[in-house]
């Protein structure tokens, strides 16, 4: 067996592309700890994601020849790092010198911290830069405070702080009052601490949930951030459950840049669904768009497109509050927890209705629905006195939406004749609205529940709110027509409310909204092309906004038309991308092409939705006229949305698209099969072709060598998911798989030794780098069990393609050369770590 232990060549050369993944493998380390879990949660600590550091680094900007950093709340040192790196890929031949000054209060981090600042000091001294750390392994605002007027400044302030609320009285609740920094919530105080310490000039990029930009109780920070920094950057996750996605961090999180200068500046908004999403939109808003001169609240408005500032726009011309329509909001009384001696069923003797969220039925409150299984009545008497309210005319608002529904506002009338009760109970998950506690005129109520299930409201909402929830200040600050235009739109509905379509029908042309932009018809076609795409079975991964709007840029589809109208122009990328930017204000980032092309057009390809170059089959696949074009079926199919016999002409349309529908889908046993032959004799048969040669001969040939007597618990097949049998096989070991997680290509059980070899075969893909080694470790993660890596290839030239990005402990197997082990790094040979 052949070991290299000191060859930088194989062990892995450190590079600015690579650092990260190594101090990722720290975070990992670190998280499989089995006191990890809870000491994070009470400290408020989400370590950051890789992706999220890169994305951060990257609006760093420039920096002095000599820079020095600052990274509050430091963990394992994912956010220097990504600095350092950063600067070294941008500006290694103007800087001279790199210092980090890092915070860490939890100790059990040290070792982790320290080896990301080493690794960090190797790869400035290969590029000549000297490099310093400084880590203090202590409370960031406590340490700090005391010196934030006599230290050194920082030219950057990098941060992913801890989010927790900071509890009144406590020895750093007092800190923070002592030296006037926000003292509501630990993020806000370590943003505001960081940008004292910034110089001025100085630049602060941080990631934090979307919370502090309205609201009452982060308005203090707002103004303190507002006066001393002038924000540049700002980046949105739609998505509220993936940017910390390991942590179940259910929460809309935005990266922040800012430089510390009182000059106000053009605000580059840019937005994706998630970390690992690379279509990217861009805004740019002036100043006072993002937060208006004129607003004493200074929400900040996050527009990310055209469509969302004509929104602001037009809802921003109304004048009213609830204030001024004489409307109060409250939040129901009833918490379940405390009151649940009281709860009973419906119709109990001695008791009175109690509504729910689900008691919200088309636009109207429903009682009792005795589907629901939560008690829905509360006893009527002395105890409950304070809990109940009298039965009247309110409009009932849903606090909490789930990250399934399309919408955050929901409302619902309670007409007081309905129930033969005279007093009610209101949960705790409902606001309700009412005049100084009286009933609402009923007219005037439809009107407010109209309005607020409107597309109008409910987007214009999202722009100032980035709350799982809908606060009763969220709709005290909102903008409403007059009582008399709210009364008319009362007038014209009985008891129930009707399509989204009609309801945006009758604001759009009451408020004068209609040529401006038929916003709701915007959302329609959008939604009605996903339809289309999830009819004809695209997969999960095109079933997505950017797959919808491709697809009406294809058919020639602007917000107002009917599908009827749907044509087949040639387009190219570049096309579709400016269609969907003037038709539907989302402007993707110029690199986004080729996602659109990977990831929505190759998908509708290789299904026979779409043809490529029609007009010109020659024409080479770099060309600047290289174009798409729905096919005729489809789009006679396209045609007929929404008409009677759209269903038959969608089984018509399947019936002729065949098997070109499930191009994408496995279609094995059409194939020829190949067999392999098992350490214990047995047979199986795998797809011929592809990678599945070198898994014949990992399993033929290095297991007799190298874990004789070993139990193959899985071969994967052309990346075919885990299946039931393969995720109960590892249950029995303790290890919960995810069953999307990519498993390896050969995985081997030592019973002897307790351990699980997991082997890739290098053909198309990559080997075990330093992220697939993290990767690895974190699928299995959860079984007590020892883990081995193996890298397996063909040929020592495949091998040299690959040498310096595979990761340290970790063993190498070559094909042609099966009686040997390559092991990069460390004191052990096919063993674990």
């Amino acid at each position: 067996m052949a070991t290299i232990r000191e060859s930088q060549a194989i062990c892995g050369r450190l590079s600015p592309d690579n650092l990260l993944q190594y101090v990722d493998n720290f975070r990992i380390e670190y998280f499989l700890r089995e006191d990890a879990k809870p000491g994070r949660k009470q400290l408020g600590q989400y370590f950051t994601p890789i992706e999220v550091a890169r994305k951060m680094a990257s609006i760093l900007g420039p920096v002095p020849s000599k820079v020095r950093i600052l990274d509050p709340g430091a963990g394992t040192g994912m956010l220097s790092a990504a600095a350092v790196a950063h600067i070294l890929s941008s500006c290694r031949d103007t800087v001279k010198e790199i210092t980090v000054v890092a915070y860490e209060v939890d100790p059990r981090v040290s070792k982790h911290l320290r080896r990301s600042m080493e690794m960090c000091a190797r790869l400035c001294d290969q590029y000549g830069i000297r490099f310093d750390s400084v880590v203090h392994f202590a409370d960031f605002i406590s340490t700090a405070t005391k010196t934030m007027y006599s230290t050194s400044k920082f030219d950057i302030a990098i941060l992913n702080p801890p989010y927790k609320r900071t509890k009144s009285q406590t020895e750093q609740w007092q800190v923070l009052k002592k030296y006037s920094l926000p003292s509501s919530n630990l993020y806000a105080a370590f943003m505001m601490l960081s940008t004292i310490l910034l110089k001025k000039g100085g630049r602060l990029v941080s990631i934090t949930p979307r919370s502090f930009c309205n609201g009452p109780y982060f308005l203090p920070f707002r103004k303190a951030l507002l006066t001393e920094m002038a924000i540049s950057d700002i980046h949105t996750y739609h998505s509220r459950n993936k940017t910390f996605r390991a942590d179940n961090v259910l929460q809309e999180n935005i990266i922040l840049g800012a430089n510390k200068s009182r000059k106000r500046v053009n605000v580059t908004i840019t937005s994706s669904d998630s970390p690992l999403d690379e279509d990217v939109s861009v805004e740019v808003l002036q100043p006072d768009e993002l937060v208006s001169k004129s607003d004493r609240n200074l929400i900040l408005h996050l527009f990310k497109n055209s469509f969302e500032r004509q929104i602001n726009r037009l809802v921003g011309k109304l004048e009213c509050t609830l204030d001024d329509l004489q409307v109060s909001v409250s939040t129901g009384r009833v918490v379940e927890f405390r009151a649940r001696k009281l709860l009973r069923s419906p119709h109990d003797a001695g008791s009175v209705p109690l509504l729910l969220p689900a008691h919200s039925v088309d636009g109207f409150v429903k009682w009792p629905l005795y589907h629901i299984k939560k008690p829905a009545a509360i006893e009527a008497s002395e105890r409950s006195r304070k809990l109940v309210v009298k039965n009247a005319c309110y409009v009932i608002v849903k606090r909490f939406s789930s990250k399934e529904q399309s919408k955050r506002l929901s409302a619902a009338v309670l007409n007081p004749g309905t129930l033969s009760y005279s007093e009610i109970g209101i949960e705790n998950h409902l606001n309700y609205l009412h005049m100084n506690g009286s009933g609402l005129p009923l007219d005037l109520a439809k009107g407010i529940a109209v309005y607020l299930n409107s597309s109008f409201a409910d987007q214009y909402f999202r722009l100032f709110s980035g709350h799982t929830q809908v606060n009763a200040n969220d709709l005290r600050h909102m903008k409403y027509p007059s009582s008399a235009a709210l009364v008319r739109f009362g007038n014209r509905i009985d008891d129930s409310l009707p399509s989204q379509e009609c309801i945006d029908s009758i604001v759009a042309k009451e408020l004068g909204m209609e040529a401006d932009g038929r916003i709701s018809l915007r959302n329609a076609n959008i939604e009605h092309a996903l339809e289309i795409l999830k009819a004809v079975g695209v997969p999960s991964g095109q079933q997505n906004d950017r797959t919808a709007l491709t697809l009406l840029s294809l058919v020639d589809i602007k917000p107002g038309d009917v599908w009827a109208q749907a044509s087949k122009p040639l387009r190219g990328i570049t096309q579709m991308m400016d269609y969907i930017a003037e038709h539907y204000g989302v402007t993707y980032a110029p690199n986004t092409r080729e996602t659109i092309r990977r990831y929505s057009i190759h998908q509708m390809w290789s299904m026979g939705l779409v043809d490529a170059n029609p007009d010109d089959r020659e024409r080479p696949i770099n060309s600047p006229r290289y174009c798409y074009q729905i096919t005729p079926d489809f789009l006679e199919l396209v045609r007929s949305y929404g008409a009677q016999d759209w269903n038959d002409r969608l089984v018509r349309f399947r019936n002729i698209a065949g098997d070109s529908l499930t191009a994408l889908e496995a279609r094995r046993r059409n194939m020829k099969l190949l067999s392999v032959t098992l350490p214990d004799g047995g047979k199986v048969n795998l797809t011929a072709g592809g990678q599945n040669e070198l898994v014949k001969r990992i399993v033929e040939e290095f297991c007799p060598r190298f874990v004789p007597g070993g139990k193959i618990l899985y071969l994967g097949d052309a990346g075919q998911k885990l299946s039931d049998a393969d995720i109960h096989r590892f249950r029995e070991l303790n290890i919960e798989l995810d069953r999307h997680g990519k498993a390896p290509d050969v995985i081997v059980h030592l019973e002897d030794k307790n351990w699980l070899v997991l082997i890739e075969a290098v053909t198309s893909h990559g080997p075990i780098d330093q992220k697939r080694h993290n990767e690895l470790k974190q699928l299995f993660s959860s079984g007590i069990i020892d883990l081995v890596f193996v890298t397996a290839f063909e040929t020592r030239r495949n091998l040299s393609r690959y040498l310096s990005e595979i990761s340290w402990e970790t063993e190498v197997w070559i094909a042609d050369s099966p009686d040997h082990l390559i092991h990069f790094d460390g004191e052990k040979f096919l063993g674990p770590y």
